[in-house]
């Protein structure tokens, strides 16, 4: 497949470096010559300099064959007029756009190849919003991702000290959860994969990655760690768009309170959020934050647009009692250093929306990809299709199935149903199978594995 990557920033140079362990005709451009240098001293790429949304720099990217276009500059109209140009010059099959402004994503009626033809449109704020999200409603998970329209989901937890599954084998998982079914799907352990056996033992800091039906989640995490309360008391710092667009998802649910020291955008907020209280000032402040109670708050989110800022904040928050922090950071080199500290949890943008842009570049029919570990794993939701005869996983056992070294399936999800993945489960045709792939230069053989026959098309 030949990609041509509009944007050598945080997004595009993960995307690149991503991409080059699967495919070897990757073109990014950018208007960064620097930034372009340095990409290309990491990764095995061709670059060109110049606009990304004009037309001769799109041919010199090789724009007139390319199979799929990925605009993810800093500027939403410049990724906009790029997929226009893609589609009216180059006739470019598939057309991928990072959307940062609610405006355009409102009114959803412009994306459509008679007016503004993007194929798929990725919104960063979105995305980071519904990941928190699932944060606030699941006490205790480290991250929490939705395959099958919500009918399943993956979730990582740390194993604590004196916790009821430490120092305990996985195959005795089902007498301590003999009502609810689940499998661990992987376990790092001091950022080191390990690929569950019957035999693994849990043990206390690993990371643990689960899977179950939705709505015996909790139930399984209250039996893997001390169970948490309920989440109550939400403060958010910055009043930006993730600030706001969190506040409105969550304050139905929640107390909610928003800082924000633009005074005029507190204004907005105030009229545009129903039941948040919203408070002038600064989230860095200590008289503030021991006024509004903070040793009470159940989760603090830091979602300024200011790094630093959200380090201070929510290191202040920690240090004062809220139970949990949630931190937004955008520089890759911060959430390495500060991880696992006195911030409990780090969201980085750029990771997350990886997942929705490999989505639509995985080969098969592929569902969903969410990305994990700084995009060294993987969890996919493939679709299985085929009989016995032209597929290589329909009809046979799971134990049956030779999948890649560091390849697990954790669940299937056949019509309604969730079927969690055991030895003895024989796949068929049309079940949505979720995996979790914690080495990601075993793509193309997972892809060629679930690769759907030509009698498909």
């Amino acid at each position: 497949m030949k990609i041509i990557i509009l944007g050598a920033g945080e997004v595009g140079g993960n995307l690149a470096q991503n991409l080059t362990l699967e495919s070897g005709d990757i073109t990014v451009v950018d208007t960064d010559g620097d930034r372009l240098r340095e990409l290309q001293d990491r990764v095995d790429i061709r670059t060109v300099r110049g606009m990304a949304s004009h037309p001769d720099i799109m041919r010199q990217a090789g724009a007139e064959d390319a199979d799929m276009l990925i605009a993810v500059t800093n500027s939403d109209e410049v990724n906009m007029v790029a997929c226009q140009v893609a589609y009216t010059v180059f006739n470019t099959p598939t057309k991928i756009a990072r959307v940062r402004s609610s405006a355009y994503i409102r009114d959803g009626g412009i994306f459509r190849n008679d007016a503004m033809p993007v194929d798929v449109i990725v919104n960063p704020e979105q995305i980071v919003t519904h990941d928190i999200a699932r944060l606030i409603d699941n006490p205790g998970a480290l991250q929490v991702m939705d395959f099958a329209e919500g009918q399943v989901q993956l979730v990582g937890i740390k194993a604590y000290y004196g916790g009821p599954l430490v120092d305990q084998e996985l195959r005795y998982l089902r007498q301590h959860m003999p009502t609810v079914d689940t499998r661990v799907a992987a376990i790092f352990r001091k950022n080191r994969p390990i690929i569950p056996q019957g035999n693994t033992v849990i043990e206390a800091d690993d990371e643990v990655f689960f899977i179950a039906a939705s709505r015996d989640i909790k139930n399984v995490m209250s039996e893997m760690r001390r169970a948490e309360k309920p989440n109550k008391r939400i403060v958010i710092a910055g009043g930006g768009h993730i600030g706001e667009q969190l506040a409105q998802t969550v304050e139905n649910r929640y107390g909610v309170r928003i800082i924000e020291h633009n005074r005029h955008r507190c204004y907005e907020l105030s009229e545009n959020l129903d039941r948040t209280i919203v408070l002038a000032g600064d989230a860095s402040d200590r008289e503030l934050l021991l006024e509004e109670n903070i040793e009470e708050t159940d989760v603090f989110c830091a979602v300024t647009n200011d790094d630093e800022a959200n380090i201070m904040s929510s290191m202040l928050a920690k240090s004062l009692g809220s139970r949990k922090v949630i931190t937004l950071i955008n520089n890759p080199a911060y959430v390495d250093l500060i991880e696992g500290g006195n911030i409990d949890i780090v969201i980085n943008p750029q990771q997350a929306t990886l997942g929705s842009i490999l989505t639509h570049i995985r080969q098969g029919d592929v569902e969903k990809v969410h990305s994990l570990r700084r995009g060294a794993a993987e969890a996919i939701e493939t679709i299985a299709h085929g009989d016995e005869s032209s597929s290589k996983v329909v009809g046979r056992r799971i134990e049956d199935i030779q999948l890649p070294p560091g390849t697990n399936i954790g669940a299937i999800v056949r019509g309604d149903g969730v079927v969690i993945a055991h030895d003895d489960v024989v796949v068929e045709s049309g079940d949505h199978i979720v995996l979790f792939l914690v080495d990601k230069k075993r793509i193309k053989e997972v892809e060629n594995l679930f690769h759907a026959p030509l009698s498909f098309f």
